[in-house]
């Protein structure tokens, strides 16, 4: 009884995914014009080993007429700097962030500082790469679905097999269990998702949200600062981005293991509520292997449906489903493992990303 019950509820869940891959915005990467003053933000620090494609990209941007794109080099001691200036971009020093101040938000809040008169800021890092319309795109989306947040999340690209296991898994959580239409209805801030790779929001409900500064301590500040517009009477939405971006995060395992580390500690509010997630995690999409030799029946079931959801959430936004979904109980518990390390390394004040210390 105990595993029909399992079966139902991956059953459920993964109707939800396909649901929600039907409802998922998709801007369209078509020829368009924007007309109104945009910025694209690109903070940076020690990436001159992979930002030239970012930075090609950002020159070959169309549509946007007097678009202007402002890196930030925040300390790099790799020449990061000079490279974008061999680019022929604008490129601001930063300034070390100061007490209470993160890295990233610190030289987010910067950026944004130096683009007083765009009336929509385009966070966007140095592993993305985007198509020609697609700053055009995305503006044109956050207008037409008249949000304060647009959240398109690109193409992941993963190289090696660990990445294969974990990245799917950022897209595969939210379109499986968060309702996206009441997430852009509802003004609860606790109902929201944003991924800081590529990141559009309007000038006016980002100030009205405080900006950066108003997540200054945040580790996964793409989140805090959509709560944040949720809390000022803004919205926010998500779409997929896969037609307007790609996004290599890790360039290793050991790169994602530390990049996960570091900040999925943040992800739950508290131990007990990660403990209760990766529990939950284990025995729906596990569970159903194991109890193969109780009931094969229910067992294969739970499984196949659980794979299912995997590959509707890849198809959904540009991944690879086959035959990487086959491995989704093995991605779960690698996640869960993920997120005991993060947990551990913070206890023994150990999380350290780009040189430096995370509290």
């Amino acid at each position: 009884m105990v595993t029909w019950v399992l079966v139902v509820a991956v059953a459920a869940l993964t109707a939800h995914t396909l649901v929600n891959a039907r409802l998922l915005r998709r801007p369209r990467a078509a020829a368009s014009t924007v007309d109104e003053s945009v910025a694209v933000l690109l903070p940076l620090r020690d990436e001159a080993a992979r930002v030239e494609p970012c930075l090609r990209a950002l020159k070959a941007q169309e549509g946007v007429p007097g678009l202007e794109v402002i890196a930030l080099d925040d300390g790099s001691t790799d020449g990061t700097a000079d490279l974008v200036r061999a680019h022929g971009l604008r490129v601001e020093d930063g300034t070390a962030p100061p007490p209470g101040w993160l890295g990233k938000p610190h030289a987010c809040h910067q950026l944004a500082a130096r683009a007083p008169h765009a009336t929509v800021l385009v966070f966007v890092d140095a592993d993305v790469v985007l198509a020609p319309h697609a700053v055009a795109a995305a503006v044109c989306e956050l207008r037409a679905a008249g949000v304060d947040l647009l959240s398109p999340y690109p193409r992941i690209v993963a190289g090696t097999a660990g990445e294969r296991l974990v990245q799917p898994l950022l897209q595969w959580s939210w379109l499986t269990f968060l309702p996206l239409r009441a997430m852009e209805r509802s003004p609860r801030p606790s109902l929201a998702a944003a991924g800081g790779q590529f990141l559009v929001v309007d000038r006016a409900g980002y100030d009205r949200a405080g900006g950066h500064a108003g997540v200054r301590d945040e580790v996964l500040e793409d989140v805090a600062l959509a709560r944040a517009v949720k809390r000022t009477g803004g919205r926010i939405a998500l779409a997929d981005g896969s037609g307007l971006a790609t996004c290599r995060m890790y360039g290793s395992w050991g790169e994602l293991v530390s990049g996960y580390s570091k900040s999925l500690w943040a992800a739950f509010g508290s131990p007990v509520g990660a403990a209760a997630v990766v529990v939950l995690l284990l025995l729906l999409y596990t569970a159903p292997v194991l109890l193969v030799t109780v009931n094969v029946a229910a067992g294969l079931c739970g499984y196949s449906v659980g794979v299912l959801g995997r590959v509707v959430a890849a198809r959904a936004t540009g991944g690879r489903a086959w035959p990487d979904a086959v491995a989704h109980p093995v991605s779960i518990v690698v996640f869960g493992w993920l997120v005991v390390r993060s947990y551990r390394e913070r206890r023994r004040g150990r999380l350290v990303w780009r040189g430096r210390r995370v509290p």
